[in-house]
């Protein structure tokens, strides 16, 4: 995992991460350059690299535990929005000179915390120093049936758009750490930004749609509602029309739209859920509704797959609650 055969960097890996591989020949205990894996018989190999810098992807001010949830959450989310099962993650951590054991242990705690629900195991990777901000890459692992992932390359017309959860805690919850909404009660405030903080990615879910065969295309809320379902109807060939008034908020984002209704459009477009949206024919309703109730997920229909618009106008149209469209500031967070 580490260039160093001994000396502080060993010893911190050995300490603190050779733990989160126990349980996986895979991973040769952490003491060889790489690891060797296995794709288990009829299954294909999902493959996802997510990068979290300070001051771009996350705020300094988490804790470290926070910053590990992060991480681990984007990655696990990636394979979730293609029905994959979690399996192995390798880090590549980078960490300010100077960072104390103490904050480099939490993270760890944090770490296993994180990739605890999925069984998935830390096999390798790499620690090093930075003058510059810190910043964590991990590069995620999971296996799906041969030829069942789900992409976002296979909505139909007439399909409906469907989302877990609720949209719109992760952008508001940034906006909760960074001092905005003063006036909401301390429970919202908390929720929000745990929201932010800590994604929980919805890979049983997703797995299930993929064994049953109910989704069409999906993809994970990471850039923000209207961007990330334009992703798949780039992909697809066609448009999707939302109903805002559809989209399903948490109680707590539903106080600051009270406080602040112009703050409707970071909903839709701000992103940090990691949620699942995806297209699925009507008739598939029924029952993608009882999988939801029995895994205790909210799901809501926010919208309907339509043809291409032949006059080159926006892949995604949001509508408001008098069926005009909305005119947003921008369809979702851009990369550089």
């Amino acid at each position: 995992m580490a260039d160093h055969p001994s000396g502080s960097e060993f010893d911190i890996i050995s300490k603190y991460f050779r733990p989160l591989s126990e349980g996986s020949d895979e991973a040769l205990g952490l003491t060889d350059d790489a690891a060797l894996l296995s794709v288990p018989e009829g299954h294909q190999l999902v493959v996802t690299t997510d990068a979290i810098v300070a001051g771009v992807h996350f705020l300094e001010t988490l804790s470290p535990e926070d910053i590990a949830y992060k991480v681990v959450g984007v990655n696990l989310s990636d394979l979730a929005a293609m029905g994959a099962r979690p399996h192995a993650v390798f880090l590549a951590a980078q960490f300010s000179p100077g960072v104390a054991e103490d904050w480099i242990a939490s993270f760890a705690a944090g770490l296993k915390s994180a990739l605890a629900p999925s069984g998935a195991k830390l096999l390798g990777g790499d620690t090093v120093s930075t003058p510059g901000p810190m910043a964590f890459t991990i590069t995620a692992l999971g296996f799906v049936r041969a030829g069942r992932a789900l992409t976002r390359a296979g909505a139909r017309e007439g399909d409906l758009v469907l989302a877990t959860g609720t949209i719109g805690d992760g952008a508001l919850g940034l906006a909760v750490l960074q001092g905005d909404f003063d006036g909401l009660d301390a429970a919202a405030r908390d929720h929000l930004a745990r929201r932010y903080a800590r994604p929980e990615p919805r890979w049983e879910f997703a797995q299930e749609l993929v064994k049953r065969g109910l989704a069409h295309a999906a993809v994970d809320v990471s850039d923000g509602l209207v961007a990330d379902l334009g992703h798949i109807c780039e992909a697809s060939g066609v448009s999707a029309i939302i109903e805002a008034e559809q989209v399903q908020l948490s109680a707590a984002a539903r106080a600051v739209l009270m406080q602040a209704p112009e703050r409707l459009g970071d909903v839709l477009t701000g992103g940090d859920d990691y949620e699942l949206v995806f297209t699925a024919a009507e008739s598939a309703l029924s029952e993608l509704e009882d999988l939801a109730a029995t895994m205790s997920l909210p799901l809501s229909v926010i919208g309907r797959i339509e043809p291409m618009n032949p006059c080159n106008g926006p892949r995604v149209q949001v509508l408001d609650t008098n069926g005009l469209p909305m005119r947003l500031r921008a369809s979702g967070y851009r990369h550089l």
